[in-house]
């Protein structure tokens, strides 16, 4: 079989008004597009969509856009196995203001892991408001918790309980 990193790609090319496709399809039946969006915010694509390992370089396209998915993805809203941006939502995801993820972190985190400065959700937990199996922060719901205020089986701080169903009116 021939090394297709030594071969030009013949890549299918699809030009649609919103933007353009790139496909290619390896004899071994694995599967390469890309998508970029026509629209441009301050040089990123409006929309970047990666899939599968580029036949010209035999790796993965990092999807960077305004709104980008991929595998690997970075931009204001990344959702990807591993994504970094303003809003990040994958495996590992690295959100400066929300994090979304098996492992996440970011202002509010969301996830397996959660690593939260303001707030965590998960069952690790961190944040000033941290809700998890495992949470640490100021304010703490939890099965084990460590924190200044803390709701859990064995603590029942006056101030946590009255926080935390301060949220259910």
């Amino acid at each position: 079989m021939n090394n297709v990193l030594l071969e030009n790609a013949e890549f299918k090319i699809e030009v649609t008004s919103f933007g353009t496709w790139r496909r290619y399809l390896y004899p071994t039946g694995m599967y390469f597009s890309e998508f970029k969006s026509r629209k441009t915010i301050l040089g990123f694509p409006l929309i970047h969509y990666t899939n599968g390992k580029n036949p010209e370089t035999g790796r993965r396209i990092i999807a960077k856009g305004i709104i980008a998915v991929g595998r690997l993805a970075t931009g204001v809203f990344a959702i990807g196995h591993a994504s970094l941006g303003l809003i990040a939502v994958g495996q590992l995801g690295l959100g400066f203001l929300f994090g979304f993820g098996q492992a996440t972190i970011g202002c509010v985190a969301i996830g397996q892991l959660a690593i939260g400065l303001i707030f965590g959700f998960g069952q690790i937990a961190t944040g000033i408001t941290a809700i998890g199996q495992v949470a640490f922060g100021k304010y703490v719901l939890a099965q084990i918790g460590f924190g200044d205020f803390m709701w859990t089986p064995k603590i029942k701080n006056p101030t946590a309980i009255n926080y935390f169903r301060s949220f259910l009116s």
